[in-house]
């Protein structure tokens, strides 16, 4: 059925009656060309490194009725959508490797393999990305991953692991890692031209025979890990315009964007403040979701030991790594405890940003589960035990949000994991070491 104009009338012979609102009315979905204003469920992984003061973390109560710590604070307001989840652990990242163990293995559960090249190898797939491979077939981008640091290269002389792991929560395959964009402009940028059509396919020349040629003199000035990126990157164009094609291809369905995109302000151009890099970022996820350009997306605040300085907030003077090993000193783990809270008060955003946006009879956030978390609880001890969790939306109806759920001490967090692979309608029967879901976390 074609899209309705709200002036649409039933006439008849000397008669008009007006219609009330209907769906077929809403300019948004069917408009731009999709074939249904049906509801997708989203899942988004945002990471920060470093972990949290522990003793300021995790609620006293459990269950519906509990009260946010100093840390969640900027959360009271978005309390009923949020659930704090506790207890988890990854047992294959507690086998020391400071960061990089711990934050690479972060949505995958394993071990990742100890190497000071770019020869990477997670031994798993993340959980983003199986989520990918069964969804993509319904958007134009399978995933969307985000952050607001470089990948940072050499080898880390204390750990012996190389620091390019530091840079990569989401493994397509185990010895792909997928590189994430920092330049929000370049975000807004290709979603645009996603939802605007003009990496279609359509054209006689698909844009990959088109730069060909100049591709292959870039290659050989690179290194091997930037030639590594280059080929990841070319390798994503390709899968774009194949799968736009095959969409457009397809009688029984054809994608749109659900958003016009004439009508949204483009992001400044990869501003250097980490604070407004932040936000726009947030803002990229929630735009990438309103148009269902994806239904998956991952977001790093910061790489394995972040050196990201965090002056700009008050009372804070230092990174964020230093401070984090706090040897227990009051003066550095109020600090440590400041920066924590400015992270969920961008987690807070960004849950702020998807209720506002609604859809259907409900809301983007309604419809979508948001993980926010880090790969270890304390950074002075780099402890993988208990892992700070908390956990927005209602995933489309499946979740019951807003309560503290006390898992069993060292509970796998891949039970979580597998929790939102099920969200997603992917219901695998295990996931890394996982023993189940989380029963408590469904309606």
């Amino acid at each position: 059925m074609k899209s309705l104009s709200r002036r649409t009338m039933l006439r008849g012979t000397g008669v008009a009656l007006a219609l009330p609102f209907l769906e077929a009315m809403r300019p948004s979905a069917r408009a731009m060309g999709a074939a249904t204003n049906e509801c997708p469920t989203r899942f988004a992984a945002l990471f920060f490194p470093n972990g949290v003061r522990e003793d300021r973390w995790t609620p006293t109560e459990t269950g519906f009725d509990w009260t946010p710590p100093s840390q969640l604070e900027p959360i009271r307001d978005a309390k009923n959508d949020v659930s704090v989840i506790s207890g988890l652990w990854h047992q294959a990242a507690d086998t020391g490797g400071g960061h990089y163990v711990k934050d690479a293995g972060w949505l995958t559960g394993t071990t990742i393999t100890k190497t000071t090249g770019v020869d990477l190898n997670s031994n798993g797939v993340s959980m983003d990305q199986i989520a990918a491979q069964r969804l993509g077939n319904l958007t134009p981008l399978p995933s969307l991953e985000l952050g607001n640091e470089q990948v940072r290269s050499g080898v880390d002389g204390v750990t012996g692991y190389t620091r390019v792991y530091g840079a990569h929560i989401a493994w397509r395959q185990p010895t792909q890692p997928l590189a994430k964009e920092i330049n929000p402009r370049l975000v807004f940028d290709r979603m645009t031209l996603i939802a605007s059509g003009k990496q279609s396919g359509r054209s006689n020349r698909p844009i990959l025979d088109m730069v060909r040629e100049d591709a292959s003199r870039l290659r050989g000035r690179l290194g091997q890990h930037d030639r590594q990126r280059l080929e990841q990157y070319l390798d994503s164009v390709k899968s774009l315009e194949d799968r736009l094609e095959a969409m457009e291809g397809n009688s029984g369905r054809r994608w749109g964007s659900r958003v016009d995109f004439s009508t949204r302000p483009a992001p400044a151009d990869n501003p250097e403040a980490h604070a407004e890099r932040t936000r726009l970022m947030l803002d990229m996820i929630a735009l990438a979701f309103e148009a269902d350009i994806t239904r998956v997306a991952t977001y790093m605040f910061g790489n394995s030991v972040s050196e990201v300085n965090f002056s700009f907030l008050d009372d804070v003077e230092g990174s964020h790594h230093e401070l984090s090993h706090h040897g227990n000193k009051t003066e550095k783990l109020d600090q440590y405890e400041r920066i924590t809270t400015w992270h969920v008060a961008q987690f807070a955003y960004l849950i702020e940003k998807l209720r506002s946006i609604p859809e259907g009879d409900s809301n983007v956030l309604a419809n979508s589960a948001i993980l926010f978390g880090s790969g270890f609880r304390d950074g002075n001890a780099h402890n993988p035990h208990d892992l700070p969790v908390l956990l927005a939306g209602q995933g489309g109806g499946a979740l019951r949000s807003g309560q503290h759920i006390a898992c069993t001490k060292d509970n796998p967090m891949s039970n979580l994991l597998l929790s939102m692979l099920h969200v997603l309608g992917v219901n695998e029967s295990s996931f890394a070491d996982s023993t189940g879901v989380i029963d408590s976390l469904f309606v």
